[in-house]
């Protein structure tokens, strides 16, 4: 396969990989928490939320839905649904809007990591952008910074999940919890895809951008032909 065959592909999976982590940092379905269901016939409040945002709704448990020793939901069933945004810089909101003592600090890092991640999409598309209209040795070598920015990219956003993973677990096993059971949801989703494709593919561009191998053993890497980029 051409060289700006396997670059074109890299620069596609990419875009797919950075459309995955724009949804996941701007959705608030990272993860779900329900409160355990104790009879049936009842309302009982669950929740999902994000990076910026805490959503908590009202479900009724009716006879069908309601499994012994399980906790409230699905999240998907139709209820009232009243959404609050996370003051990560205002002392004492967030524990008033989690009605328990949260990690503050975790939410605080996820969401800071998830705009460094952003951040170097940002340059890494920009670098992009300068090799397809440049000329030249210029064009071949601003591919090299693009893929460590998306790489980079791909490790804040791995960074961003743990952080998340750990808030989640931390809040799950707090005393003063309310909630019963958790699971991730399609936002969590979104974050895994784009960390891997983000981190994979930028570490292919790089790799790609490198002069090219000798075809001699008694050759240098200085004195192969440069493979220039059509």
């Amino acid at each position: 396969m051409h060289k700006r065959t396997k670059i074109k592909i890299a620069i596609f999976v990419l875009l797919v990989g950075m459309a995955c982590m724009f949804t996941a940092v701007i959705t608030d379905h990272w993860a779900v928490l329900g409160p355990k269901a104790i009879k049936v016939n009842e309302t009982c409040e669950a929740a999902h939320f994000g990076l910026w945002r805490l959503c908590k709704k009202q479900l009724y448990i009716s006879s069908e839905n309601f499994e012994e020793g399980h906790g409230c939901g699905p999240i998907s069933l139709p209820g009232v649904e009243n959404c609050t945004y996370f003051r990560h810089f205002t002392p004492g909101q967030d524990a008033e809007i989690f009605e328990y003592k949260t990690q503050k600090e975790y939410n605080i890092s996820a969401a800071a990591i998830s705009i460094f991640s952003l951040a170097f999409m940002i340059l890494g598309s920009l670098c992009l952008i300068g090799s397809c209209t440049g000329k030249g040795k210029g064009r071949d070598y601003l591919l090299k910074p693009a893929g460590m920015f998306f790489a980079f990219a791909g490790l804040c956003s791995f960074i961003s999940l743990e952080v998340m993973r750990q808030s989640v677990k931390r809040m799950i096993e707090s005393k003063d919890t309310i909630w019963f059971e958790y699971y991730y949801a399609w936002s969590f989703a979104c974050a895994c895809a784009g960390f891997i494709l983000l981190f994979l593919t930028g570490i292919a561009l790089l790799l790609l951008s490198m002069p090219q191998m000798p075809r001699n053993p008694w050759e240098t890497c200085m004195d192969a032909e440069p493979e220039q980029v059509e």
